[in-house]
């Protein structure tokens, strides 16, 4: 029992003293390799530096900007570290590691692939700016205001107050409709008139009521155009441009008009007439009600 527990302290103290002269002969490269990890922590800082000014040069979202410097950081750290374990001849444990991150990435990927996506198409929002804080779009069928842009979601502000989450790869892939990107919106006023009016001088009364009283754009054409016959009047609409693109102004201008409009029917005699519905009696032509009432009242 004595001789095989001296056998086994032995044993032990040979591979202490292996690894003692290993740690001898490897001590310079772990030197070279300290080294190239101060190297390249001092390259990564320098590398975030750098990335951070030239985001901040094609991008206003600060939490986009601090992430991809950050993600540059880490890229240049993972580059310095593998340089470090192939100065340190642990080629198998490098090649070990890239497996690992290889399987672990092509998991990730799949598991959270529409996360990804919406996060790509944050980053892609941040930079090429299709839609900004404040702007009032229609996306995905949701109208409203842009209220925040983060790393996966938009969230937009309806004109009733709710707040709608719309996933970013959602509004990059569909059609997107910014009204607060040109500046500028087109007010659009329908309106009818009875069969029995001058066309003529509803176009008139129409064109100087918006002249007189609406706040619009001079410089943009005002229109006017008839442009049905309806089942109970001529219908026509007004277009006309105003230099605001929130959804409250463009309301305002839009009530103002149809006071107006409204307004100057009634002063001057053009009546807008209320729906109508014609009930078939099998009048012949040339007859009237009057005449038939009598006859079909006798039948019975």
């Amino acid at each position: 029992m004595l001789e095989q527990f001296t056998v086994s302290i032995d044993k032990l103290f040979e591979k202490l003293q292996s690894w003692l002269d290993q740690l001898i002969l490897m001590f310079p490269n772990l030197v070279l390799a300290l080294i190239i990890v101060l190297l390249f922590a001092l390259m990564a800082k320098l590398t975030q530096k750098l990335t951070g000014k030239a985001l901040r040069r094609l991008s206003d979202n600060l939490a986009v900007n601090r992430l991809l410097s950050s993600v540059a950081y880490l890229v240049v750290i993972t580059i310095g570290i593998f340089v470090a374990l192939g100065v340190l001849q642990l080629s198998k444990t490098v090649t070990s590691l890239l497996a690992g991150v290889g399987v672990v990435g092509l998991a990730l990927g799949f598991a959270f692939q529409n996360t990804a996506a919406n996060f790509i198409s944050g980053i892609f929002m941040a930079t090429r700016h299709p839609i900004n804080v404040g702007d009032v779009v229609e996306a995905n069928g949701f109208f409203g205001k842009v209220e925040t842009i983060d790393m996966r979601f938009t969230k937009i502000k309806s004109p009733q107050g709710q707040r709608v989450i719309i996933p970013n790869r959602t509004i990059l892939e569909n059609p997107l409709i910014n009204y607060s990107i040109s500046g500028e919106r087109r007010v659009d006023l329908s309106c009818g008139i009875s069969y029995g009016e001058d066309l003529e001088k509803v176009k008139q009364v129409a064109l100087s009521c918006i002249k007189q009283n609406v706040d619009f754009n001079k410089t943009k054409p005002l229109e006017f155009m008839f442009k049905e016959f309806g089942d109970s009047s001529i219908n026509f609409v007004l277009r006309f441009w105003i230099d605001e693109t929130a959804q409250s102004e463009y309301l305002k201008t839009l009530s103002q008009a149809i006071v107006s409009l409204k307004q100057a029917f009634d002063d001057q005699g053009i009546v807008i007439p209320f729906p109508i519905r014609t009930l078939d009696f099998g009048i012949k032509a040339g007859a009237t009600l009057g005449d038939v009432l009598p006859m079909e009242l006798s039948k019975s």
